[in-house]
């Protein structure tokens, strides 16, 4: 597994996967806080795509990203994750939305634990999650990082194309 470090608006993020795809990104703080693993090997070149892309995203001109991924879990959480690709740039919904949308209207609960475990978040844009009454609910860079996020996204959310 490669890894690299990105300098971001929320701090420097951890970058990981292998030659072709990003399985992880790593907050520098709260409970998806990373470090590298001791057998990873620090190489950026696989990640100069990923790292251009969420510079413009954090520059407010990138809405939705184009990148390999590699999507890891159950076969719930990775519906889960491919549901949550879906929620537009600007935009929320709740964990109840997302158990309706894909055919587990009682899987609330299991709906954010598997958000919770996003092993890719900003590009997998789980920070677009919030509790059903409109509360921002825990994430894993912190609240403040998911505020920031969802301010970066309505602040720059009618200038995209």
């Amino acid at each position: 597994m490669y890894y690299c470090y990105t300098n971001t608006p929320v701090g420097d993020l951890l970058l990981a996967g292998d030659d072709d795809r990003l399985s992880l990104i790593g907050f520098p703080k709260g409970k998806m806080r990373r470090d590298p693993e001791p057998d990873w090997i620090f190489n950026e070149q696989p990640f100069a795509e990923a790292c251009r892309q969420l510079d413009e995203y954090f520059a407010g001109e990138r809405k939705a990203f184009d990148l390999p991924l590699h999507l890891s879990g159950t076969d719930f959480q990775v519906q889960v994750l491919e549901e949550l690709l879906r929620i537009p740039y600007g935009e929320t919904t709740s964990y109840g939305a997302i158990a309706k949308r894909i055919g587990r209207p009682r899987a609330m609960r299991a709906v954010g634990a598997a958000n919770g475990r996003n092993p890719i978040p900003i590009v997998i844009p789980c920070h677009r999650v919030i509790g059903s009454g409109g509360d921002l609910t825990g994430f894993g860079g912190g609240l403040d990082t998911k505020a920031a996020l969802l301010r970066l996204e309505a602040e720059h959310g009618d200038t995209l194309l």
